[in-house]
C-alpha cells in the first residue's frame, strides 16, 4: 500500500490503489476467519481433554491404590519453594501493600467481617501466575471446584457506558479471559452479545412508557425533554449500572461485575447519592442473594490515578466509600441474616506508600474493628 500511495499520480490511478485496498481488506478477513475458526477447534478440543481428564481424575481418586493420576496433582516440595521463591521475587518487585482488619458490625446481633487494604493492579486476582503448568492446571481445577460453592469471588471493574471489550480495562480483562479457555461459560463475548440483547429490550421498554407517559403528559401540558434523552444513546447503559460476567478460568474470581461510570467520579464532590455509590450498594445486594461472600472493590472508584486527585481528594474519596460501604455491609443483615463476608479494598499501584497508610489508619477509626483481650491472673 505505501508503494502504491507512492505512485499515485504518476502511474497508478485511485482505482488501482481501491482495487488493492480491496484485495488488502480480503485478504485480511480471511486470515482472521482462519484463524477464528481454528482457536475454535482448539477450544473444543481443550474442553473435551479436561472433561476427559476431571472424569479420570473422579476415578483415579475413588481407586487409591491405582493410582495413575494422583501423582500428576501431588506438589513436590521443591516445586512449591520455587514456587514461593517466585511469588515472593515478583511481589518484592511491584511493592504490593496490604493491611487486613477483623471488624464487627450489628447492632444486638453482631456479624464478624474481615476487611483488606491492598496497593494491587484489579486484574491481578484474575491472571494466572505462570511458575508451573501443574500449579496453573491445580489452580483452575480448584477455581472450578468452588464454582457452585457458597463462598463465590467476585470484583468490581469500572467500565464506561458502551458493552464491549474493546478499550481501557475492558480490553484487558478480556485479553485476560481469553489467556486460557473457559472450559465452564461461555466466552466473554458471547456473554456481553447477551448482555446487549437484554440492554436493548429493557431500553425498549422503557422507552415505550416514557412515550406513553409523555403523550399523557403533552395532553396535561407536559415537557418532552426526558422522552428526548430517552431516545439518544438508548442502547448504552447509564451511570450506576451494572452488567455480570463469570468465569471459570480465573485465578481467584467467579463473576465480574462491570459497573458504568462516568467523569463525574474523578470530581471531588460526588454525595453518598451519586449513582458510581448506588451501583455499589446493588452490587452488594447481588452478593447476597447469589453466596459471594468476597468481593473486591476499587476504594477510590478509579482504577488509575491522574493529577487532580491530591492527597485531599483520596482522604475525602475514601472516607465517603468506607462509611457508605459499612452502611451497605450493615444493611446486608436484613438481606442475608448476617453471612460473614470479606471486601477487599484496592487502591492504584502508582498511589504513595505515605497515602496507603493514611489510608489504612482511616479504616479502623471508620469501621469497628476487633481488639485483642489480654487475660491475666488475679495471683
Amino acid at each position: 500500500m505505501e508503494k502504491v500511495m507512492q505512485e499515485l499520480g504518476k502511474s497508478l490511478t485511485d482505482q488501482d490503489v481501491n482495487s488493492l485496498a480491496a484485495q488488502h481488506f480480503e485478504s485480511q478477513q480471511d486470515l482472521e476467519n482462519k484463524w477464528s475458526n481454528e482457536l475454535k477447534q482448539s477450544t473444543a478440543i481443550q474442553k473435551q481433554e479436561y472433561q476427559e481428564w476431571v472424569i479420570k481424575l473422579h476415578q483415579d481418586l475413588k481407586n487409591p491404590n491405582n493410582s495413575s493420576l494422583s501423582e500428576e496433582i501431588k506438589v513436590q516440595p521443591s516445586q512449591f519453594r520455587e514456587s514461593v521463591e517466585a511469588n515472593g521475587r515478583i511481589y518484592e518487585e511491584q511493592r504490593k501493600l496490604e493491611e487486613s482488619f477483623t471488624i464487627h458490625l450489628g447492632a444486638q446481633l453482631k456479624t464478624m467481617h474481615n476487611l483488606r487494604l491492598l496497593r494491587a493492579d484489579m486484574l491481578d486476582f484474575c491472571k494466572h501466575k505462570r511458575n508451573h503448568r501443574s500449579g496453573v492446571k491445580l489452580h483452575r481445577l480448584q477455581t472450578a471446584l468452588s464454582l457452585y460453592s457458597t463462598s463465590l469471588c467476585g470484583l468490581v471493574l469500572l467500565v464506561d457506558n458502551r458493552i464491549n471489550s474493546y478499550s481501557g480495562i475492558k480490553r484487558d480483562f478480556a485479553t485476560v479471559c481469553q489467556e486460557c479457555t473457559d472450559f465452564h461459560f461461555p466466552r466473554i463475548e458471547e456473554q456481553l452479545e447477551v448482555v446487549q440483547q437484554v440492554v436493548l429490550y429493557a431500553r425498549t421498554q422503557r422507552r415505550s412508557k416514557l412515550k406513553e407517559s409523555h403523550d399523557s403528559g403533552n395532553r396535561n401540558g407536559g415537557s418532552d425533554d426526558k422522552t428526548k434523552n430517552s431516545d439518544r444513546n438508548y442502547l448504552n447503559i447509564l451511570p450506576g449500572e451494572f452488567y455480570i460476567t463469570r468465569h471459570s478460568n480465573l485465578s481467584e474470581i467467579h463473576v465480574a461485575f462491570h459497573l458504568c461510570v462516568d467523569d463525574n467520579v474523578k470530581s471531588g464532590n460526588i454525595t453518598a447519592r451519586d449513582p458510581a455509590i448506588m451501583g455499589l450498594r446493588n452490587i452488594l445486594k447481588v452478593c447476597c442473594t447469589h453466596d459471594i461472600t468476597t468481593i473486591s472493590i476499587p476504594l477510590l472508584l478509579v482504577h488509575d490515578m491522574s493529577e487532580e486527585m491530591t492527597i485531599p481528594w483520596c482522604l475525602r474519596r475514601a472516607e465517603l466509600v468506607f462509611k457508605c460501604v459499612k452502611g451497605f455491609m450493615m444493611e446486608m443483615a436484613s438481606w442475608d441474616g448476617g453471612v460473614s463476608r470479606t471486601v477487599q479494598f484496592l487502591v492504584p499501584q502508582s498511589i504513595s506508600e505515605e497515602m496507603f497508610y493514611q489510608l489504612s489508619n482511616m479504616l479502623p477509626q471508620i469501621f469497628r474493628v476487633s481488639s485483642t483481650l489480654t487475660l491475666t491472673s488475679k495471683h
